[in-house]
Protein backbone atom coordinates (compact mmCIF):
# COMPACT_ATOMS: atom_id res chain seq x y z
CA UNK A 1 0.00 0.00 0.00
CA UNK A 2 1.18 3.57 -0.58
CA UNK A 3 2.15 5.47 2.56
CA UNK A 4 -0.75 7.89 2.18
CA UNK A 5 -3.18 4.96 2.23
CA UNK A 6 -1.55 3.54 5.38
CA UNK A 7 -1.79 6.90 7.19
CA UNK A 8 -5.36 7.56 6.06
CA UNK A 9 -6.57 4.11 7.08
CA UNK A 10 -4.99 4.51 10.53
CA UNK A 11 -6.65 7.89 10.96
CA UNK A 12 -10.01 6.56 9.79
CA UNK A 13 -9.95 3.53 12.07
CA UNK A 14 -8.55 5.34 15.07
CA UNK A 15 -11.17 8.09 14.88
CA UNK A 16 -14.26 6.28 13.59
CA UNK A 17 -13.99 3.11 15.70
CA UNK A 18 -14.97 5.04 18.80
CA UNK A 19 -16.96 7.90 17.40
CA UNK A 20 -20.41 6.45 16.60
CA UNK A 21 -20.09 6.82 12.82
CA UNK A 22 -18.88 3.33 11.71
CA UNK A 23 -15.23 2.43 11.24
CA UNK A 24 -15.89 -0.54 8.93
CA UNK A 25 -18.03 1.65 6.71
CA UNK A 26 -15.30 4.28 6.39
CA UNK A 27 -12.63 1.63 5.79
CA UNK A 28 -14.71 0.40 2.85
CA UNK A 29 -15.27 3.95 1.57
CA UNK A 30 -11.58 4.91 1.59
CA UNK A 31 -10.46 2.64 -1.28
CA UNK A 32 -13.73 3.30 -3.12
CA UNK A 33 -13.38 7.08 -3.03
CA UNK A 34 -9.65 7.19 -3.78
CA UNK A 35 -9.73 4.24 -6.20
CA UNK A 36 -7.18 2.29 -4.22
CA UNK A 37 -7.18 -1.48 -4.15
CA UNK A 38 -9.26 -2.70 -1.22
CA UNK A 39 -6.78 -3.13 1.64
CA UNK A 40 -8.46 -6.40 2.59
CA UNK A 41 -9.85 -7.82 5.79
CA UNK A 42 -6.43 -8.60 7.28
CA UNK A 43 -5.33 -4.96 7.23
CA UNK A 44 -8.74 -3.96 8.59
CA UNK A 45 -8.37 -6.35 11.51
CA UNK A 46 -4.83 -5.15 12.29
CA UNK A 47 -6.19 -1.62 12.62
CA UNK A 48 -8.90 -3.01 14.90
CA UNK A 49 -6.20 -4.61 17.04
CA UNK A 50 -4.62 -1.18 17.39
CA UNK A 51 -8.00 0.09 18.57
CA UNK A 52 -8.25 -2.81 21.02
CA UNK A 53 -4.89 -1.91 22.56
CA UNK A 54 -6.07 1.69 22.96
CA UNK A 55 -9.15 0.52 24.90
CA UNK A 56 -7.04 -1.74 27.13
CA UNK A 57 -4.66 1.09 27.95
CA UNK A 58 -7.31 3.79 28.48
CA UNK A 59 -9.59 1.60 30.59
CA UNK A 60 -6.81 -0.35 32.30
CA UNK A 61 -8.33 0.17 35.75
CA UNK A 62 -11.62 -1.39 34.63
CA UNK A 63 -9.77 -4.22 32.89
CA UNK A 64 -7.67 -5.01 35.97
CA UNK A 65 -10.75 -4.79 38.20
CA UNK A 66 -12.70 -7.21 35.97
CA UNK A 67 -9.79 -9.66 35.93
CA UNK A 68 -9.58 -9.46 39.72
CA UNK A 69 -13.34 -9.90 39.97
CA UNK A 70 -13.18 -12.95 37.69
CA UNK A 71 -10.52 -14.55 39.89
CA UNK A 72 -12.63 -13.81 42.96
CA UNK A 73 -15.63 -15.45 41.26
CA UNK A 74 -13.59 -18.60 40.65
CA UNK A 75 -12.90 -18.68 44.39
CA UNK A 76 -16.62 -18.40 45.09
CA UNK A 77 -16.63 -14.69 46.01
CA UNK A 78 -18.94 -12.58 43.83
CA UNK A 79 -18.03 -8.89 43.60
CA UNK A 80 -19.28 -5.92 41.56
CA UNK A 81 -16.19 -6.22 39.33
CA UNK A 82 -16.87 -9.92 38.80
CA UNK A 83 -20.47 -9.21 37.82
CA UNK A 84 -19.31 -6.57 35.31
CA UNK A 85 -16.92 -9.08 33.76
CA UNK A 86 -19.80 -11.55 33.51
CA UNK A 87 -22.03 -8.98 31.80
CA UNK A 88 -19.28 -8.18 29.30
CA UNK A 89 -18.89 -11.90 28.54
CA UNK A 90 -22.60 -12.59 28.00
CA UNK A 91 -22.90 -9.39 25.98
CA UNK A 92 -20.19 -10.70 23.65
CA UNK A 93 -21.87 -14.02 22.83
CA UNK A 94 -24.30 -12.65 20.17
CA UNK A 95 -21.61 -11.03 18.03
CA UNK A 96 -19.43 -14.15 18.19
CA UNK A 97 -22.31 -16.34 17.01
CA UNK A 98 -23.33 -13.95 14.21
CA UNK A 99 -19.71 -13.33 13.22
CA UNK A 100 -19.01 -17.05 12.97
CA UNK A 101 -22.13 -17.52 10.84
CA UNK A 102 -21.13 -14.74 8.43
CA UNK A 103 -17.57 -16.02 8.16
CA UNK A 104 -18.36 -19.67 7.52
CA UNK A 105 -21.15 -18.89 5.06
CA UNK A 106 -19.01 -16.37 3.18
CA UNK A 107 -21.64 -13.65 3.62
CA UNK A 108 -19.15 -11.26 5.26
CA UNK A 109 -17.50 -10.62 1.87
CA UNK A 110 -20.88 -9.69 0.38
CA UNK A 111 -21.38 -6.92 2.94
CA UNK A 112 -18.53 -4.70 1.70
CA UNK A 113 -20.91 -2.46 -0.24
CA UNK A 114 -20.95 1.35 -0.45
CA UNK A 115 -24.73 1.40 -0.90
CA UNK A 116 -25.17 -0.66 2.26
CA UNK A 117 -22.87 1.72 4.16
CA UNK A 118 -24.96 4.71 3.03
CA UNK A 119 -28.31 3.18 3.99
CA UNK A 120 -27.08 1.95 7.36
CA UNK A 121 -25.51 5.32 8.16
CA UNK A 122 -28.89 6.98 7.76
CA UNK A 123 -31.11 4.33 9.38
CA UNK A 124 -28.98 3.79 12.46
CA UNK A 125 -28.29 7.50 12.72
CA UNK A 126 -32.03 8.11 13.05
CA UNK A 127 -32.29 5.36 15.68
CA UNK A 128 -29.41 6.95 17.58
CA UNK A 129 -31.23 10.29 17.63
CA UNK A 130 -34.44 8.72 18.95
CA UNK A 131 -32.68 6.76 21.70
CA UNK A 132 -30.55 9.71 22.79
CA UNK A 133 -33.36 12.28 22.65
CA UNK A 134 -35.94 10.20 24.51
CA UNK A 135 -33.81 7.83 26.60
CA UNK A 136 -33.63 8.53 30.32
CA UNK A 137 -30.38 9.51 32.05
CA UNK A 138 -30.57 7.55 35.28
CA UNK A 139 -28.45 4.40 35.00
CA UNK A 140 -24.72 3.79 35.37
CA UNK A 141 -22.54 0.80 34.52
CA UNK A 142 -22.78 -0.19 38.19
CA UNK A 143 -26.55 -0.66 37.60
CA UNK A 144 -25.97 -3.15 34.75
CA UNK A 145 -27.79 -6.48 34.94
CA UNK A 146 -27.82 -9.45 32.60
CA UNK A 147 -30.93 -8.33 30.68
CA UNK A 148 -29.56 -4.97 29.40
CA UNK A 149 -26.16 -6.63 28.87
CA UNK A 150 -27.75 -9.16 26.51
CA UNK A 151 -29.78 -6.45 24.74
CA UNK A 152 -26.70 -4.29 24.17
CA UNK A 153 -24.81 -7.42 23.11
CA UNK A 154 -27.47 -8.26 20.50
CA UNK A 155 -27.24 -4.67 19.25
CA UNK A 156 -23.46 -5.11 18.96
CA UNK A 157 -24.01 -8.07 16.64
CA UNK A 158 -25.75 -5.71 14.19
CA UNK A 159 -22.48 -3.82 13.82
CA UNK A 160 -21.16 -6.58 11.57
CA UNK A 161 -23.30 -4.84 8.96
CA UNK A 162 -20.97 -2.07 7.59
CA UNK A 163 -22.18 1.45 8.20
CA UNK A 164 -23.96 0.49 11.43
CA UNK A 165 -21.08 1.36 13.83
CA UNK A 166 -20.30 -0.95 16.73
CA UNK A 167 -19.86 1.89 19.18
CA UNK A 168 -22.86 3.70 17.72
CA UNK A 169 -25.36 0.84 17.94
CA UNK A 170 -24.23 -0.26 21.42
CA UNK A 171 -24.42 3.30 22.74
CA UNK A 172 -27.82 3.65 21.07
CA UNK A 173 -29.07 0.52 22.83
CA UNK A 174 -27.62 1.60 26.17
CA UNK A 175 -29.11 5.10 25.86
CA UNK A 176 -32.48 3.57 24.99
CA UNK A 177 -32.21 1.55 28.20
CA UNK A 178 -31.65 4.70 30.25
CA UNK A 179 -27.86 4.72 30.70
CA UNK A 180 -26.10 8.08 30.91
CA UNK A 181 -24.06 9.01 27.84
CA UNK A 182 -20.57 8.55 29.36
CA UNK A 183 -21.72 5.31 31.01
CA UNK A 184 -23.14 4.04 27.72
CA UNK A 185 -19.80 4.79 26.06
CA UNK A 186 -17.86 3.13 28.86
CA UNK A 187 -19.80 -0.14 28.63
CA UNK A 188 -19.62 -0.01 24.83
CA UNK A 189 -15.83 0.23 24.94
CA UNK A 190 -15.47 -2.52 27.55
CA UNK A 191 -17.78 -4.71 25.46
CA UNK A 192 -15.49 -4.22 22.46
CA UNK A 193 -12.54 -5.92 24.16
CA UNK A 194 -13.46 -9.63 23.91
CA UNK A 195 -15.29 -9.20 20.58
CA UNK A 196 -12.37 -7.44 18.88
CA UNK A 197 -9.83 -9.83 20.38
CA UNK A 198 -11.79 -12.90 19.26
CA UNK A 199 -12.34 -11.56 15.74
CA UNK A 200 -8.70 -10.56 15.42
CA UNK A 201 -7.34 -13.91 16.52
CA UNK A 202 -9.78 -15.79 14.29
CA UNK A 203 -9.06 -13.80 11.13
CA UNK A 204 -5.31 -13.57 11.68
CA UNK A 205 -5.12 -17.31 12.41
CA UNK A 206 -7.15 -18.10 9.30
CA UNK A 207 -4.96 -15.82 7.18
CA UNK A 208 -1.76 -17.43 8.43
CA UNK A 209 -3.21 -20.87 7.81
CA UNK A 210 -3.90 -19.88 4.19
CA UNK A 211 -0.37 -18.56 3.83
CA UNK A 212 -1.33 -14.88 3.80
CA UNK A 213 1.56 -12.87 5.21
CA UNK A 214 1.06 -10.16 7.79
CA UNK A 215 2.83 -7.27 6.06
CA UNK A 216 4.65 -4.34 7.56
CA UNK A 217 1.98 -2.14 5.99
CA UNK A 218 -0.71 -3.71 8.16
CA UNK A 219 1.50 -3.63 11.28
CA UNK A 220 2.27 0.07 10.81
CA UNK A 221 -1.45 0.71 10.27
CA UNK A 222 -2.20 -0.98 13.57
CA UNK A 223 0.48 0.97 15.46
CA UNK A 224 -0.66 4.32 14.09
CA UNK A 225 -4.26 3.39 14.82
CA UNK A 226 -3.43 2.85 18.50
CA UNK A 227 -2.13 6.40 18.87
CA UNK A 228 -5.12 7.98 17.11
CA UNK A 229 -7.64 5.73 18.87
CA UNK A 230 -6.32 6.53 22.35
CA UNK A 231 -6.67 10.26 21.69
CA UNK A 232 -10.16 9.74 20.26
CA UNK A 233 -11.37 7.81 23.32
CA UNK A 234 -10.12 10.53 25.66
CA UNK A 235 -11.79 13.19 23.51
CA UNK A 236 -15.13 11.37 23.29
CA UNK A 237 -15.37 10.56 26.99
CA UNK A 238 -14.94 14.25 27.79
CA UNK A 239 -17.30 15.34 25.02
CA UNK A 240 -20.19 13.13 26.12
CA UNK A 241 -20.19 14.76 29.54
CA UNK A 242 -21.19 18.04 27.90
CA UNK A 243 -23.21 17.30 24.76
CA UNK A 244 -25.61 14.90 23.06
CA UNK A 245 -25.11 12.55 20.10
CA UNK A 246 -26.76 15.05 17.72
CA UNK A 247 -23.55 16.07 15.85
CA UNK A 248 -22.85 12.41 15.09
CA UNK A 249 -26.45 11.89 13.96
CA UNK A 250 -26.16 14.83 11.56
CA UNK A 251 -22.85 13.54 10.22
CA UNK A 252 -24.22 10.03 9.64
CA UNK A 253 -27.31 11.23 7.81
CA UNK A 254 -25.33 13.72 5.71
CA UNK A 255 -22.78 11.03 4.81
CA UNK A 256 -25.49 8.58 3.80
CA UNK A 257 -27.36 11.12 1.69
CA UNK A 258 -24.18 12.27 -0.08
CA UNK A 259 -23.14 8.70 -0.85
CA UNK A 260 -26.59 7.79 -2.20
CA UNK A 261 -26.53 10.93 -4.35
CA UNK A 262 -23.09 10.03 -5.73
CA UNK A 263 -24.27 6.50 -6.48
CA UNK A 264 -27.43 7.85 -8.18
CA UNK A 265 -25.41 10.23 -10.36
CA UNK A 266 -23.04 7.44 -11.37
CA UNK A 267 -19.93 8.48 -9.45
CA UNK A 268 -17.55 5.48 -9.49
CA UNK A 269 -17.62 4.14 -5.93
CA UNK A 270 -17.13 0.43 -6.49
CA UNK A 271 -14.46 -1.21 -4.34
CA UNK A 272 -11.55 -2.60 -6.34
CA UNK A 273 -10.32 -6.10 -5.62
CA UNK A 274 -6.93 -6.72 -4.06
Amino acid sequence: MPIEQIILLALIQGITEFLPISSSGHLILAPALFHWADQGVLTDIMTHMGSLLAVLVYFWRDVVAMLRGSLDALRGRITAEGRLAFYVVIGTIPIILVGAFLKFTGLSDQLRSVTLVAVNAIVFGILMYIADAYGLMRRKVSDMTWVPAVIVGCAQALSLNPGTSRSGITMTAARGLGFERPEAARFSFLLSIPATAAAGLLIIGDALERGVAITWDSIICGALTFVVAFATIAFLMQLLRRMSFLPFVIYRIALGVILLALIYWGFPLSVAST
